[in-house]
């Protein structure tokens, strides 16, 4: 008789007894990526509110769908003015065709879909993108084939997989589910905080390892110098990408839009969170149920895309952002063309750009060939000049 499948928290559990403390990106990819029992491999993870009266009072939380909304979710308005970013890069790196339109972790096929259909009255646009998603989730590729039936996509694991060409990508709350991990200043230098096991053996904690000079040099140059105490996040998966799109970029005329959540400079303090039913939940419990994300640090990103040869604009404020493609005035047509659903119009414009919202804490942050490849792309739209 075949044994039961064993928990992934089991899982962590027998891994730590067998090989010692775990990093913290070793715990969130098993979490978010393990084959069987990852966050991202089984399910949809989007959600909204429900709609009706029981949506008020405490146990609002009950009465939703997934574990958490983005943008393109909130309203049609997001995916369209990403679009038109993306067709107006096009247009000004020359209209290439083939030209590589790339979206990281597409949820459901929202943002692209809705994207397409704006770029519908740009010329020869959709000929000449080769449209490539990259998704590991089975459960949202379904949910993407079926958001772009009417489209040719070719879904693909890691941006290795791509061919060489000119490149448009975007990227929505992608970066910050990558793996991090975080370091404490004490008063022996630089330790590395892991995940443990907790008194008794069936739990999970969170411990330190030895300092070690090393970890000094992977701290940002301008937090090596913080209090004892002070923690600091690192996503070595984020830099490798950023790297990546930058040799890319340096080689292949293009642009990428990278819109995610976190500070517009490098910042000490703890941002991982776990996030179920649209409330915040324990990060140690229930590996692989709850949704693991951290801030991300733009500066950062910036400079490793700089440094391996491309352009880094922003961040700006997301809300800044989308008024300066012309949220505002998407929103008073759409608001004219179906009146019955104005109020609901507003709202979502509102929940995109308002600072108490996700206008301000979410951020834009583009990067583009050098102005050798792309002279027109400096700066694209809604950046300043560098």
């Amino acid at each position: 008789m075949p044994l039961p499948p064993m928990s992934l928290l089991d899982e962590v559990v027998k891994r730590i007894e067998r090989q010692g403390p775990m990093s913290i990106a070793d715990y969130m990819g098993l979490c978010l990526t393990h084959p069987t029992a990852g966050y991202y491999m089984s399910g949809d993870p989007l959600g909204a509110p429900k709609p009706g009266p029981e949506n008020l009072g405490d146990d609002l939380g009950d009465n939703l769908g997934g574990d958490f909304v983005t943008a393109p979710e909130v309203s049609q308005m997001f995916g369209e003015l990403i679009g038109l970013w993306l067709a107006d890069c096009w247009l000004r790196l020359g209209s290439p065709d083939p030209c590589l339109l790339v979206e990281l972790g597409p949820g459901r096929g929202t943002l692209m879909a809705d994207a397409l259909r704006a770029c519908r009255a740009v010329p020869d646009f959709l000929k000449a993108v080769d449209i490539h998603l990259v998704e590991v989730s089975p459960s949202l590729r379904q949910a993407q084939r079926r958001s772009l039936a009417d489209q040719r996509v070719t879904w693909i694991d890691t941006l290795a997989e791509l061919p060489e060409a000119p490149l448009l990508l975007v990227a929505n709350e992608f970066f910050d589910a990558l793996p991090i991990r975080q370091f404490e200043k004490t008063a022996a230098g630089w330790a590395e905080r892991v995940v443990v096991l907790a008194q008794g053996g069936d739990t999970l904690a969170f411990g330190l390892a030895p300092p070690s000079p090393l970890n000094a040099a992977l701290i940002p140059e301008s937090l090596r110098d913080a209090e004892p105490g002070s923690l600091v996040e690192l996503c070595p998966a984020g830099l490798s990408l950023a790297a990546y799109l930058g040799e890319h970029l340096a080689q292949q005329p293009g642009a990428a839009l990278i819109i995610d959540y976190g500070p517009a400079r490098s910042a000490s303090g703890p941002t991982l969170q776990a996030l179920r039913r649209h409330r915040y939940h324990d990060v140690l419990s229930d590996p692989g149920r709850a949704d693991l994300t951290a801030h991300i640090d733009f500066q950062s990103l910036a400079a490793a895309a700089v440094a391996a040869g491309a352009q880094a604009y922003g961040p700006v404020e997301q809300g800044a952002f989308l008024q300066a493609l012309g949220i505002d005035t998407r929103a008073a047509h759409l608001s004219a063309t179906a009146p019955a659903k104005a109020e609901e119009i507003e709202a979502a414009r509102q929940r995109l750009v308002d600072p108490a919202e996700m206008g301000s804490l979410f951020k834009v942050l583009s990067l583009t060939s050098p102005p050798a490849l792309a002279p027109n792309l400096d700066p694209p739209a809604g950046f300043a000049a560098v």
